[in-house]
């Protein structure tokens, strides 16, 4: 194809200080990849946010590209799946980690990262569902199958970022009594419009509890933060429940006996969208785009441009974003 120059956010280091600004690149710096996407949209996801400011267990070189959400058109493809113009999703794997993402205009990646995006999404709703809402959506898949509406109530941790407004608005749309936890009480009535059916605050679930196990009320969550949190919601499951973990902001450590698995018998497990098998991404994307899609998708996200992403990540790392921060990439 021919050479294009573009735009993207730009990450650099010097002298162990990282600025980033939008710079001109040209698609002849891209990394060597099957398929080239135009981006029309990306999102911000707190990984993204610490690779803009230089966290290297995130991004080990610089300069760098970040962003590990990306939607738009095939304009090159040396893998037959593919054709020019095909409408295609781009999330996890090392996007935006260590390659260059999906906050720049163009990206090229192997083939077995994209899938094509499924009737039902538009490419704008496919990233205001991004990695954050495929996440909330790998959690209910491994959910279902241990926790039933009928069992119980389900707490979602996190419930005003990404991965916990999706999955209330998902667990809601599917049946489930959905339970929020945020530290956001000015969001409450976001947090009811997502369907919860009850709110508490994070300060009754952020201390530490040190007895082993506690009274028995819920059927399953979804944690996004880790901690302590993790630790009381653990302790507050019933008999076979079951408890999905994807994030760790508040703590990566658990300060706690077995007790509840060995005597509840519940399961705690671990989630990572990064890594989802490939084979099973399109089903899922599918089922996103349709009979779990949000019912109120609209309401769950903020527009930016390429230029404000710098704002959004001080926004995000200091807790002040609510559900998705979409950028339009193209002008």
């Amino acid at each position: 194809m021919e050479n294009i120059n573009y735009k993207a956010l730009v990450v650099e280091e010097l002298d162990g200080v990282f600025n980033s600004s939008v710079k001109f690149l040209n698609t002849d710096d891209l990394p060597k990849g099957e398929v080239i996407v135009q981006v029309h949209y990306s999102s911000l996801n707190y990984k993204d946010a610490l690779s803009v400011s230089g966290n290297k267990g995130i991004t080990k070189k610089y300069p760098h590209t970040p962003g590990i959400d990306a939607a738009g058109k095939v304009v090159f493809s040396e893998n037959e799946e593919f054709q020019i113009g095909d409408a295609v999703i781009v999330t996890g794997y090392d996007l935006g980690m260590n390659t260059a993402g999906g906050f720049g205009q163009y990206i090229s990646v192997p083939a077995e990262w994209v899938v094509k995006l499924p009737k039902g999404l538009t490419l704008k709703e496919s990233m205001i569902i991004g990695t954050a809402g495929f996440t909330a959506g790998i959690s209910i898949s491994r959910l279902l199958g241990l926790v039933k509406p009928s069992d119980g109530k389900v707490l979602v941790s996190g419930a005003t970022g990404g991965v916990g407004s999706v999955a209330l608005s998902i667990l809601s749309k599917i049946g489930y009594d959905a339970v929020a936890i945020s530290g956001k009480d000015s969001e409450y009535e976001f947090i009811k419009s997502l369907g919860a059916v009850e709110i508490f605050p994070r300060s009754q679930f952020q201390e530490v509890d040190k007895r082993p196990m506690l009274s028995a009320q819920y059927a399953g969550a979804i944690d996004t933060v880790g901690g302590p949190i993790l630790e009381n919601i653990l302790k507050l499951i019933q008999p076979m429940g079951a408890v999905t973990t994807c994030g760790s902001v508040a703590s990566t450590q658990l300060n706690m006996t077995v007790f509840p698995f060995i005597l509840r018998g519940i399961s705690l497990i671990g989630i990572s969208a990064q890594n989802y098998p490939t084979s099973l991404r399109a089903g899922l994307w599918s089922k996103l785009a349709n009979e779990w899609k949000p019912d109120n998708i609209v309401n769950l996200y903020t527009e930016i441009s390429l230029s404000e992403i710098n704002v959004a990540v001080s926004r995000i790392l200091d807790g002040k974003l609510k559900g998705r921060t979409i950028i339009k990439m193209i002008e």
